[in-house]
């Protein structure tokens, strides 16, 4: 999330300065108009922070050129003077200053690794000055060195990471921010990297059961349409020219054929025009929230979507629950991290409520949001009356992690074999049309005529 300055002057003229993060300068300048309205002083400047480039000379030696964020140019300019070089220029960089998301592999490989290095008691920043050397993405590399430098100057973990969200993902922030100010780092970060790690699996085995399928259908549905609608029709109007009566398979696709080519441009605007308002309505936030609300209710699918989104929440909950008061957090959190909008907007807002202001406990908010399983209501009720909510949710993380890649197995199987019989009937009524052509036989009488003319 980029980062800002506030400059102001308050109300006995002194000039004040602070940092806040924001989406863009727009919300930025809310920001600081809220700030400066709570902390009674005016606005004067807000500057954000990008990367300048510079070019700079010590006495005779070769120029060297480089890359600074900051600010302002000013301060680059300072600080390189101050260091005694001669500034021959800094300039702000035109491109490169929005952060990009680092690849999710890298992502997890930097979690994962970490977690390993913190199991072998090796101190934090040690770990993270040895990655930084070993990471291959830039967008990454940068931001660990950034987070790194940030934690040693004593700045908040929870926002110093959180300020690298759009490159390392908004649930990995929030974890790893967290677990620098808890006492069990190695552990959370374990639990990270194993949703990090399982999310990509799940995701790699739904495009491996939908993408591909979906590709082989759509290339045949071209190839078929293709087929009716340009090669079969040159054979089979020849036949038509010469009045020979054509077979019923053959005349009710060549029917097809010519319909087809006489509303061609109304099925076209009748097939692409839905499809593109509907993926625009689906990139909304209202289009997102009705996606996650009833994609969990497709048969098969949605079940395996629903649960594996129920593991995710556990895992988190897991990972941050301690048995206090301050769980409420790590239940919004869990929802957020759970990577469907329906499901979080039901926990914030039915089960969240219930324990704040009606005094629910856990299991009857949780059943109420009514996006959890009978199964997952029962076993936090059992976890509740045992003292044992914490390995209850890892427990049913575990079950339910075995249940959908059992599932998925199933279903990608179940989809292949699907696909494979539909090619095999669509095939099977093109060979048969195509035969059926092929036997078309003219009548003799109304044939032999023009040839004996032909005759000299």
């Amino acid at each position: 999330m980029p980062e800002y300055r506030v400059d102001g002057v308050t109300l006995s003229g002194k000039t004040v300065s602070g940092s806040i993060t924001a989406d863009n300068k727009g919300i930025a300048k809310s920001k600081a108009a809220e700030l400066s309205r709570e902390k009674k002083f005016k606005v004067t400047g807000i500057h954000e922070r990008v990367a300048f480039i510079y070019r700079v000379r010590k006495g005779t030696d070769k120029p060297i050129d480089g890359e600074q964020k900051a600010f302002t140019s000013d301060e680059v300019r300072v600080a390189l003077e101050k260091m005694g070089f001669n500034v021959l220029y800094v300039r702000k960089k035109l491109f490169g200053n929005k952060q990009k998301a680092a690849p999710v592999v890298d992502v997890i490989t930097f979690v994962r690794v970490s977690t390993d290095l913190m199991k072998q008691k090796l101190p934090f920043n040690e770990v993270m000055s040895l990655l930084i050397n070993d990471i291959p993405n830039p967008a990454l590399r940068e931001a660990i060195k950034e987070i790194n430098t940030e934690l040693k100057q004593g700045k908040d973990s929870e926002k110093v990471f959180m300020k690298q969200s759009p490159v390392i993902g908004k649930f990995t922030a929030q974890m790893l921010g967290l677990a620098s100010k808890s006492g069990n780092m190695a552990e959370i970060y374990e639990s990270a990297a194993k949703f990090m790690e399982r999310n990509a699996e799940f995701r790699r085995n739904l495009r491996s059961a939908l993408i591909t399928p979906l590709i082989t259908l759509f290339v045949l549905f071209l190839a078929c349409l293709f087929y009716v609608a340009y090669i079969f029709p040159k054979t089979a109007e020849m036949f038509v020219k010469f009045h020979i009566k054509l077979p019923p398979m053959t005349a009710a696709t060549l029917k097809f054929s010519n319909w087809l080519m006489d509303n061609a441009v109304i099925l076209t605007i009748l097939f692409t025009v839905p499809v593109i308002v509907l993926l625009r309505f689906m990139k909304t936030e209202k289009g997102k929230f009705l996606g996650d609300k009833y994609l969990i209710r497709i048969p098969i699918l949605g079940s395996m979507l629903h649960k594996t989104a129920i593991e995710i929440f556990c895992r988190v909950f897991y990972a941050l629950y301690s048995g206090s008061g301050e769980n409420i957090e790590i239940i919004r959190m869990a929802a957020e991290a759970c990577g469907n909008r329906y499901m979080e907007h039901q926990i914030k807002t039915i089960a969240i409520p219930m324990m704040l202001e009606r005094g629910k406990g856990l299991t009857e908010a949780f059943e109420a949001s009514g996006v959890f399983t009978k199964t997952a209501v029962s076993r936090f009720a059992s976890g509740a009356e045992t003292g044992t909510v914490k390995a209850t949710a890892l427990q049913l993380a575990e079950y339910y992690e075995k249940e959908t890649s059992y599932r998925m197995k199933n279903a990608i199987e179940v989809i292949q074999l699907a696909v494979s019989m539909i090619m095999m009937i669509v095939l099977t009524a093109l060979t048969l049309v195509s035969s059926e052509t092929a036997l078309v036989k003219p009548e003799s009488p109304h044939m032999i005529m023009p040839i004996h003319f032909l005759i000299p």
